[in-house]
């Protein structure tokens, strides 16, 4: 199996993967796609519950989602995961579209049903399981901050602390205005009594580090949606200095290294986490999608940490 096959590969799918067996019937689709650790976990789970299937990482540019999507069913896939940056692309090219995904407006997995193509989003519901996992505590009880919140995964999971009921959400972004969208479409969520005295329950915050450190004595969570810190060389996306003990704090960047948004953290005392744990139950929650069945949690595991620490 090649580490990456593309929209050509797709087209003539058969000849592209002849030497294969068992057949190449799930993929993730992205932009760049190279890096993903969807397929060793995917694989390991395909292998323990015995299902004759292989899953494979294909590169689709943005301007070949459609037609990447429309050959699946011709090539007799069971279903993709879509990321960065084909998430949101994704939910007007599907037959149906399962309520919580339509809601968050991001689709990440892709079942095939008698060739209709049916969109879901693992994103809010994995992130839910990770931190209760990783920190013993449930979103619906946190102050949150997302940083990073235009994006597909940043949308996601802000959609999902509004339908969690978390006790506070603070949306920080680049771009004020897609954050300010957001928080529109998040408002009926945070329209109950202010919990914690005068500050507003939804706010969008301006990504500056004076506005950002004035919210930290009003937040215990913040995850981190933003690609920064994907490479080694990235910078913190928040300074040590603003961050305080009290902290949880949530990379979503899937790395066995410790992030720079991580070594911030630990210079702050603050407790944090990578993204491995998301990915490893968003992936759970395709495969119980795609197969109907409870997926091989502790396989998929041991085979993310694997990846992860040869790369």
């Amino acid at each position: 199996m090649k580490d990456v096959y593309t929209l050509a590969d797709l087209r003539d799918w058969p000849a592209a993967t002849a030497d294969e067996e068992p057949p190449l019937r799930l993929a993730v689709f992205g932009d760049p796609v190279a890096h993903s650790a969807s397929p060793p976990m995917h694989n390991a789970a395909l292998a323990a519950t015995g299902l004759a299937a292989l899953y494979c990482r294909l590169h689709i540019r943005p301007e070949e989602l459609a037609e990447a999507v429309r050959l699946l069913a011709p090539q007799q896939f069971i279903g993709v995961n879509c990321t960065i940056p084909h998430k949101a692309a994704a939910l007007p090219l599907m037959d149906r579209v399962d309520d919580h995904a339509r809601r968050i407006g991001v689709v990440n997995t892709i079942a095939l049903d008698g060739g209709q193509l049916i969109g879901f989003n693992t994103d809010g519901p994995g992130l839910v399981r990770a931190v209760r996992t990783v920190f013993g505590v449930d979103l619906r009880d946190m102050r949150v901050l997302v940083l990073g919140a235009g994006g597909g995964a940043g949308r996601a999971i802000a959609m999902q602390c509004g339908i969690e009921g978390c006790e506070r959400l603070a949306l920080v972004n680049r771009t004020p205005e897609k954050a300010r969208e957001l928080a529109a479409e998040l408002a009926p969520y945070f329209a109950g009594p202010r919990v914690y005295g005068p500050n507003a329950r939804l706010e969008v915050v301006p990504w500056e580090e004076d506005a950002v450190q004035r919210q930290i004595e009003h937040t215990d969570l913040i995850i981190n949606c933003t690609s920064v810190g994907m490479k080694a060389s990235d910078p913190s996306p928040l300074s040590s200095s603003i961050l305080q003990p009290h902290l949880l704090i949530y990379d979503t960047i899937y790395t066995a290294r410790r992030t720079r948004l991580m070594l911030a953290a630990d210079e702050a005392g603050a407790r944090s986490a990578n993204g491995l744990s998301m990915l490893l139950h968003q992936g759970a929650l395709a495969f119980e999608i795609w197969f109907n069945r409870e997926a091989p949690l502790a396989e998929m595991r041991v085979a993310l940490v694997a990846h992860a620490n040869r790369t």
